[in-house]
């Protein structure tokens, strides 16, 4: 079921930059009530730790500073959801034998079992979120989000993020 989209001239879809970012958060909160309605209660998982199930699920032995490479969320949110994960079984960490301080993050039989039902979900997610742009759209897109999550994720000589020094704050004297 394809939805008629209008025609909409270049100069009437672009909005402030502002604007722009407040379509972009409303889309990322969209995308997570297929979440919420159907299987955040029903499996009591958080969407953290959603996300990183499905990621350790298509990464076996990854570990949970790859998880916070790849999801962006904080060290912090990544070791909370990795420790709720292991206490309830969907996950083992183990020690990488190659390399004694990196611990290998798989999925146990339940994580597996979870994997299972919540990985064909999400790709309906994907596709139903797809289905009204061309291939070619999907590519820009794509490549968009290449661009601006490269942009967010630059740093300085220093290894500082250039996102939050530009965008900090600037003291009004309060």
């Amino acid at each position: 079921m394809t939805q008629d989209i209008p025609e909409i001239e270049p100069d009437e879809a672009t909005g402030t930059h502002a604007d722009i970012l407040h379509r972009l958060l409303k889309l990322s909160n969209k995308l997570l009530a297929p979440f919420s309605m159907h299987l955040e209660q029903q499996y009591k998982i958080s969407v953290n730790e959603f996300r990183l199930l499905m990621l350790i699920g298509r990464y076996p032995g990854c570990a949970s500073h790859e998880l916070a490479d790849m999801t962006g969320v904080s060290a912090m949110s990544v070791s909370r959801a990795v420790f709720a994960l292991e206490r309830n079984d969907r996950i083992r960490v183990e020690r990488d034998p190659q390399n004694k301080r990196r611990k290998r993050l798989t999925l146990t039989e339940e994580g597996e079992r979870l994997f299972r039902i919540m990985e064909p979900q999400s790709d309906q997610v994907a596709d139903y979120l797809m289905s009204n742009l061309l291939p070619h759209e999907v590519a820009m897109f794509d490549h968009i989000l290449k661009i601006l999550i490269d942009a967010l994720e630059a740093t300085d000589e220093d290894g500082n993020s250039l996102f939050l020094e530009r965008t900090r704050p600037q003291d009004n004297g309060e």
